[in-house]
């Protein structure tokens, strides 16, 4: 996986300020906690963190082949054993078995049509020796972060802010258009928080020369005919996967999966344990729980059921090596806890205990594990959360995920009146939101329905899975974890975003595809499952910890914080009885603290205008 950072100068001689980028490869130890290395040159200097995963000894950044060009990777090349053997048959010679030293020698023969040939996750930059000029490439469905800062003379750029903002030349200011799409959540393209940086685009190339900056799109979902009948779609659904797992169980470290019972991690488990099991291994899963939860669950407007059953069920199909992690409220609240996940993100999102509850699943499995699969993305790529069958939701005119998570409302109570003012939320949603249709390709042949339905998919891998995935990466990296996403193979989010919608809920439910396509591997209470979220503590003693914390914050009253949020509404939420906190009236009171925290931490410039 790993860590990187660099700066291009053309201007200067970094052969001197090699301090300079150490410091900013440092910022990243958590990512790759094996290993570090910097290749410095006059204009230009490398940094890496590696997470070793493949080739252990051999594999060792940044690599350089002499005279032609160096390169700074992280992520993983699932197809690197079929390109190495082409690139042989090229004439190539490898030193190593690493997949990082077949993506430089890709590049060596394609330049940056190499990503034409890459099935993976990755952010790679390469500095051609031959022309000057730095390449920067983020895979297709933005899964590794990857960030840049352009400088009167050249660039600075890392996989994380917090090595862009170790170099002196970045300033930490943060403007209203960066709290702006911090709050709204539609994830902006190109967006960071920090003004003057931005993300490299997934799917995109960044090249670097003395004439300036200049981006490339190599890929984006285009709607194209679906062909295929009912059968022959399940069928390859199957093939797809079963091919994607057995790809991204390739490790020379322990792997396991993340189960939580529900369809999608489920399947990815089913198909993992199968894979093994032919290889005489057990599989090892992990699950996050609350103390408590099991026993006391109550369902509520998203959750009808709780996880532990289903995993049981799973587990006990499979034969695979379980382990719940389970968490209690004070681990949840634990001041430094958040500290750590506000650092490993950057910025202040305000999730609470769902980020904590990642972070410390994390941890705990990092003592046993180096790499992990996961369920993300099946949703997205499926359509499988509630509000896809929803008609209003898929006819707002707005994001789906804000209308029906309350996601921007619940932070919205808790501005002061002139901060909501200046930063006008709805109108910048409905800008983005236009912006965002806009980019949505039909095919004439649609009906209304399935336009419409089309829409709301590209939204939801385009924008939403954005979101989740950054989550993901960030959480999973603070403690050296590699997290793998199978349901981001751009092979099956292609095909299945092009089966029309009524093949996607062809049985009348949602994610019709995917139960039938794993149904081998599933037991039958998963198979008949209802879609549940990500879990959430329901005990109101982390309600009652969160606002003990926030009557310190409170007293606080020339705290920054109180520049953005109203001293008096956080007020009413922290005396209220813990037992009568709302949802969102805790992501209120999560939102105040990690907002208090990122300003002791970050130290930032606002500039509110």
């Amino acid at each position: 996986m790993c860590g990187i950072a660099g700066w291009v100068s053309f201007g200067a001689d970094l052969t001197q300020r090699r301090e300079v980028v150490d410091a900013m490869t440092g910022t990243m130890a958590c990512r790759g906690p094996d290993d570090s290395g910097t290749w410095v040159r006059p204009n230009v200097a490398l940094g890496h963190r590696r997470l070793a995963i493949i080739d252990l000894p051999g594999g060792r950044q940044p690599m350089a082949e002499a005279g032609l060009a160096a390169m700074v990777y992280s992520g993983e090349a699932y197809n690197f054993t079929e390109l190495r053997a082409e690139l042989s048959r090229r004439g190539h010679k490898f030193e190593t078995d690493s997949d990082t030293e077949v993506v430089l020698h890709g590049y060596l023969e394609w330049g940056d049509e190499v990503v034409d040939h890459l099935n993976g996750m990755y952010a790679f930059a390469i500095w051609d020796e031959r022309d000057e000029k730095l390449v920067m490439i983020r895979d297709r469905m933005g899964i590794k972060p990857f960030y840049y800062y352009p400088t009167p003379d050249g660039v600075l750029f890392g996989s994380e802010p917090k090595a862009i903002l170790a170099n002196p030349l970045a300033r930490k200011v943060v403007d209203t258009d960066g709290l702006r799409e911090l709050m709204a959540m539609t994830k902006a393209p190109g967006w960071s928080l920090w003004k003057g940086m931005h993300e490299v685009g997934p799917g995109t190339i960044v090249t670097v020369d003395r004439s300036g900056i200049r981006t490339r799109t190599y890929w984006k979902l285009d709607a194209k005919q679906h062909t295929d009948d009912q059968e022959t779609t399940v069928e390859r659904v199957r093939e797809l996967m079963t091919d994607i797992v057995h790809r991204q169980l390739i490790a020379d470290v322990p792997r396991c999966v993340l189960l939580s019972g529900g369809l999608d991690s489920s399947a990815v488990t089913g198909l993992a344990a199968a894979r093994l099991a032919e290889q005489g291994e057990q599989l090892r899963t992990f699950s996050v729980d609350f103390l408590g939860q099991e026993e006391n669950f109550k369902p509520d407007e998203v959750r009808d059921t709780p996880d532990s059953p289903f995993i049981r069920d799973v587990a006990q199909l499979v034969g695979s090596d379980h382990k719940d992690v389970v968490l209690n409220p004070a681990e949840l609240s634990n001041p430094e806890v958040r500290r750590k996940v506000l650092i490993a993100r950057d910025i202040p999102v305000g999730l609470g205990d769902f980020d904590t509850s990642l972070y410390l699943l994390f941890k705990a499995i990092r003592a046993e594990s180096t790499v992990a699969l996961s369920g993300e993305s099946a949703d997205e790529v499926f359509g499988g959360y509630r509000w896809f069958q929803a008609e209003a939701a898929a006819s707002s005119g707005t994001f789906p995920w804000l209308e029906r998570m309350n996601l921007t409302s619940a932070w919205s109570p808790h501005l002061t009146e002139e901060f909501r003012r200046i930063l006008d939320i709805p109108g910048f949603v409905s800008d983005q939101y236009s912006t965002a249709v806009a980019q949505v390709t039909h095919l004439d042949s649609e009906t209304s329905h399935e336009r419409r339905m089309r829409t709301v998919c590209h939204l939801h891998l385009t924008r939403f899975v954005r979101i989740l995935l950054d989550r993901k990466d960030r959480a999973s990296m603070a403690v050296g974890l590699e997290v793998r996403v199978p349901f981001c193979d751009h092979r099956l989010v292609e095909y299945v975003y092009n089966t029309p919608w009524s093949l996607k809920t062809f049985d009348g439910r949602e994610k019709s595809l995917l139960r039938h396509a794993t149904k081998h591997v599933l037991p039958a209470s998963v198979r008949e499952r209802v879609k549940s979220p990500y879990p959430s503590t329901q005990d109101p003693g982390y309600a009652a910890a969160l606002q003990e914390q926030a009557n310190e914050v409170l007293s606080q009253r020339n705290h920054p914080v109180f520049a953005l949020m109203e001293h008096s509404a956080m007020r009413r939420l922290a005396e209220l009885a813990p037992a009568e906190v709302t949802l969102v009236q805790r992501i209120g009171l999560d939102r105040m603290l990690d907002l208090y925290h990122w300003f002791e931490l970050y130290s930032p410039e606002l500039r509110l205008e």
